[in-house]
């Protein structure tokens, strides 16, 4: 029996992560509750810390990564959007959109230390690059705000121009912005703050989330036509195209297995598997919620969170209102193979 089942785990190594999917799939293994009232965006979870920062209207929800238990809250602003952390200092940031400013928070105690104006209108994704230490700021007017995450200040504002959504770094001296109204990504050098290059995500259009495959170079990019776009992280070159759920707004990358995801409002989490720098294969698209449109990565445990809701009937009157969120719904769907 024990030479029968080494057999088999040989077997599976051999195959890799592909068969091991095809046993289980991705699906919704937990649910944790938060409620309230008021609308949400993105969240951000610290690996390390094994924390859950979330979006929800004019704070953010701290969760327990592990069991979804609140420890806590942070009460930043209003139209909080995105959250980041830089552990070297101890500081977590929070994009405020509706006050223009980001917050500036003491990792452990949660205690607000510091409101940064900011130098464009409606700051929104956020990310603290390791390679310069430095917190890199999308605003929705065309800018970037950049902070020294020690004494919470802008240093550098970076004229980009276009809907700036998410963003990722290349560890190597390169940030990636997409840019939602012209369907391009900007490349700037994190190091002198100047632009570099602006890429067509053509056939890929109104680009939301993006993630990065930092060892083979390769970029994501999450399009609300319905395409996930992939790209050479050197040269802008499109590499793959493949399909994705409707309204995306999330992506991110798993450097374990080779996959990308992406969230899409109508409740779809796309998976795609690298399986060459060259080759990509849509692997599933899990069936998460309607609403459960960003969602943040854990690299330890490879689980997926997204943050959603219930929601009432569209508008009668046919117009472009969104459907109205619940009070006492707001949740964060745990997704794992």
């Amino acid at each position: 029996m024990r030479s029968i089942l080494l057999l088999f785990a040989a077997l599976l190594i051999l195959a890799g992560p592909r068969a091991i999917f095809a046993d289980n799939g991705y699906h919704i293994i937990n649910r944790y509750p938060i409620g309230g009232e008021g609308g949400y965006d993105m969240l951000c979870v610290d690996s390390a810390a094994r924390r859950i920062y979330v979006s929800h209207a004019t704070r953010v929800e701290v969760l327990d990564a592990d069991t979804g238990k609140k420890v806590g809250e942070v009460a930043p602003g209003n139209g909080v959007h995105g959250i980041a952390v830089a552990p070297e200092f101890n500081h977590g940031f929070v994009s405020n959109g509706r006050d223009n400013t980001v917050t500036m928070f003491d990792l452990k105690t949660l205690q607000v230390l510091k409101v940064i104006p900011s130098k464009g209108k409606k700051p929104d994704a956020l990310d603290y690059d390791p390679d310069t230490k430095q917190v890199f700021v999308c605003n929705g007017s065309g800018s970037v705000d950049v902070i020294d995450p020690a004494a919470g200040e802008v240093k550098a504002n970076i004229e980009l121009g276009g809907g700036l959504e998410q963003l990722a770094f290349d560890g190597r001296g390169r940030l990636f912005v997409n840019v939602e109204d012209k369907s391009v990504i900007h490349v700037v050098d994190t190091h002198s703050l100047e632009k570099k290059a602006t890429w067509s995500l053509a056939p890929g259009e109104g680009p939301t989330g993006l993630a990065i495959d930092r060892v083979h170079h390769r970029l994501f990019s999450a399009c609300a036509n319905e395409k996930f776009i992939v790209l050479d992280s050197d040269t802008g070159k499109v590499i793959a195209t493949e399909a994705s759920g409707a309204d995306p707004d999330g992506a991110g990358f798993e450097p374990a297995t080779g996959r990308a995801f992406s969230s899409s409002r109508g409740g779809t989490l796309t998976v795609v598997q690298e399986e060459s720098p060259d080759k990509f294969s849509v692997l599933q698209n899990v069936t998460t919620q309607y609403g459960a449109r960003t969602l943040a990565l854990d690299e330890k445990t490879g689980r997926i969170f997204l943050p959603t809701a219930e929601f009432g009937p569209a508008p009668a009157d046919g117009s472009s209102r969104r459907r109205p969120i619940l009070p006492g719904t707001f949740t964060v769907l745990v997704v794992g193979p």
